[in-house]
């Protein structure tokens, strides 16, 4: 059989349903609990299997307390990187942002449970990767002007201020839209600001790399002289096959090496997960809550 030929997935997909353990990643989930356990149990998931998840597990949804009570309870079973909604909670946990009208996060605030879920939260990364699989992971994705070894380094920047006695500090300048291109020489917070930016916000980019903020519906909603970032050819390819949340109205890539894996679940759409040894597929329909600003 030749690998990529149909035979060689059928039995690739044969062989990941008898062997005992899979890895499965899970787009922005975004409280929406009874969904999630009903995908989980769609696909099998047990002790032996691994969840990566995308970022964005809170908000707009009902039983965001639900999805983190579950997901910190796996353990080491379960990697998950930062969203945006998951940074707007522990930026009002930590008193520097206020709630939105359209927030739901006031179950997980007043937790019993709080602070113990917050440090976790707190703790997760911006960026997973795994080269035995071939994948790598991050809310919005990697920006084609970053190689992977650098797209790690300033992710593990970030990463430390989170876990450090300047989060607060962070959580203070976290929000905002400038600067909007990529350069070196920033330093301070703007850095810190940019670069927490490329990972949890990014959709639309120019050739050099200027963020656009206002975009956040589909490919038609796409500004004169910007592109969907994972368009944009890559100064070094990463090696990896990409993984990525945030963008539910971008429906598929097109595309083998990224995989968009947000469908839209609060939106009333689909909850999708992707089995990352054979690339199966998998989803379930969704309640929704359609009235917010995504």
């Amino acid at each position: 059989m030749t690998p990529g030929g149909i035979g060689y997935h059928i039995a690739l997909s044969i062989w990941v349903q008898w062997y005992s353990m899979a890895t499965y990643a899970v787009g922005d989930i975004q409280g929406c609990y009874d969904e999630f356990i009903t995908l989980l149990d769609k696909i099998g998931f047990n002790d032996d299997d691994q969840l990566w998840i995308a970022g964005d597990l809170v908000n707009r949804g009902p039983k965001s307390l639900e999805v983190l009570r579950f997901v910190k309870r796996l353990g080491s079973r379960a990697r998950c990187v930062l969203g945006n909604h998951d940074l707007h909670l522990l930026a009002i946990h930590h008193g520097t942002a206020s709630g939105k009208r359209k927030d739901t996060l006031t179950p997980v605030l007043e937790a019993e449970d709080r602070d113990e879920l917050m440090h976790w939260l707190q703790q997760q990364p911006l960026l997973v990767d795994d080269k035995e699989l071939g994948y790598v992971m991050t809310h919005a994705g990697i920006p084609p002007h970053w190689s992977l070894k650098l797209a790690k380094s300033l992710a593990h920047e970030v990463e430390q201020v989170l876990r450090s006695t300047l989060a607060n500090e962070y959580f203070r300048h976290m929000y905002g839209n400038q600067p909007d291109t990529w350069q070196e020489k920033l330093k301070g917070w703007d850095r810190l600001r940019l670069i927490t930016n490329y990972f949890t916000r990014m959709r639309f980019l120019t050739p050099s790399g200027k963020l656009e903020f206002s975009a956040n519906g589909g490919l038609d909603t796409q500004p004169e002289g910007y592109f969907p970032w994972y368009e944009l050819p890559r100064a070094r390819t990463l090696k990896r096959t990409q993984l990525f949340g945030h963008w539910a109205a971008l429906g598929s890539t097109g595309r083998e090496d990224v995989i968009a894996l947000d469908t839209g679940c609060v939106w009333g759409n689909q909850l999708t997960a992707v089995r990352l040894e054979d690339g199966q597929l998998f989803s379930c329909d969704c309640v929704g809550h359609l009235d917010f600003n995504h």
